[in-house]
């Protein structure tokens, strides 16, 4: 099969043909649809991810087409899935408890195991796991979701349990960014976003994003308390893992408020310096998230289907296999916006 692999960090991926992978007892092998390309596989492609080396296929985000399905699989040869970059065991006790994702014995494909930057990817435990696609989605819509729109549905409505009517500020309006202003906007939230592409910015407005924010211009919590007519944000989502963004977001809430970490804190980034007096006077609560528990897909599947939410908007670009590259290079600075997804394996 055609694929893509990370030979040496930030060099270009190498597209070669490499042997098709193999079935496991409880998996599908799946003829994949497409892919999204996130900054997470970047992490991965700087060397910063500490489990990403030489050799890897990268990519995470993805649904496909059974080709392949073991006996224990719960699945059968045409079946169109989509799977979650977590793939829990479903018998340790954080999966018996239902939070799968923090399974202690996760597998990861894009990340450990080959990933889905190929024209095929072996996808075991998929019984637990995988979820079939909603006629109504398309597969680059699918992918579309990828760990960008389940991290931030799970990070609203199952960490900081946003209600309607709270102010919500999105910091970084990436993937994960955009998908917290339209999730939160279905929540029924008043989402302020920041960031410092005006392009950026300009493009949540016009999706809905009650007010703006450029990080260039100042203090960004104090305009945040200004928007908010002074005590700040009930709810803060740091989108891009960095200590500026995520001290900002800390910065920006009101009494008794909630911070969710949902970029990435990895490498040069792993151990920031936090305002931890802040954390101590304003009584916050902090919360980490990482993925969904796939038990959860129903919940955001069917808000799309109802029609209240929609993330075509999230999508900006379809691309080939041999473009991966150039867009884990555009996460080296500010992007413009939107998510790309590979569509096409064979160009």
């Amino acid at each position: 099969m055609r694929a893509a692999v990370l030979r040496a960090y930030r060099a270009d991926l190498s597209i070669e043909t490499v042997a098709d992978p193999g079935c496991e007892e409880d998996g599908v092998v799946l003829k994949t649809l497409a892919c999204g390309v996130c900054r997470s596989d970047w992490h991965g492609w700087v060397g910063e991810h500490p489990r990403v080396k030489p050799g890897q296929i990268p990519g995470h985000e993805y649904c496909g087409e059974v080709v392949e399905a073991g006996p224990r699989s719960g699945w059968k040869v045409g079946d169109r899935l989509i799977a979650p970059f977590i793939l829990a065991c479903g018998s340790c006790p954080a999966c018996q408890s239902g939070q799968s994702n923090t399974c202690f014995d996760q597998r990861l494909p894009g990340f450990v195991e080959p990933g889905a930057f190929a024209e095929y990817i072996s996808v075991p435990r998929s019984a637990q796991n995988l979820t079939r696609l909603p006629e109504s989605l398309s597969p680059v819509m699918a992918a579309g979701l990828g760990c960008r729109v389940t991290t931030a549905w799970h990070a609203l409505s199952g960490r900081a349990a946003v209600q309607a009517g709270e102010w919500l500020a999105v910091h970084g309006t990436g993937g994960i960014g955009l998908s917290c202003l339209l999730l939160g906007q279905a929540l029924g939230a008043r989402v302020i976003v920041v960031d410092v592409v005006q392009e950026k910015l300009d493009h949540a407005l016009a999706l809905g994003a009650e007010a703006a924010v450029n990080a260039r211009d100042g203090d960004v919590a104090a305009k945040i308390r200004e928007i908010t007519g002074g005590p700040g944000a009930h709810v803060s989502i740091e989108a891009l893992g960095l200590e500026v963004t995520t001290n900002g977001s800390i910065d920006c809430l009101r009494p008794l408020g909630r911070h969710v970490q949902v970029g990435m804190p990895v490498g040069h980034t792993a151990t920031m310096q936090i305002n931890m007096n802040t954390v101590y006077m304003k009584n916050l609560a902090l919360y980490g998230t990482r993925g969904m528990p796939a038990w959860r897909y129903p919940s955001l599947l069917g808000l799309i289907e109802a029609g209240r939410v929609d993330i075509r908007p999230l999508i900006a670009r379809e691309i080939g296999l041999s473009g991966a590259s150039a867009e884990l290079r555009a996460f080296d600075g500010p992007t413009p916006p939107g998510v790309a997804v590979i569509s096409d394996f064979l160009s």
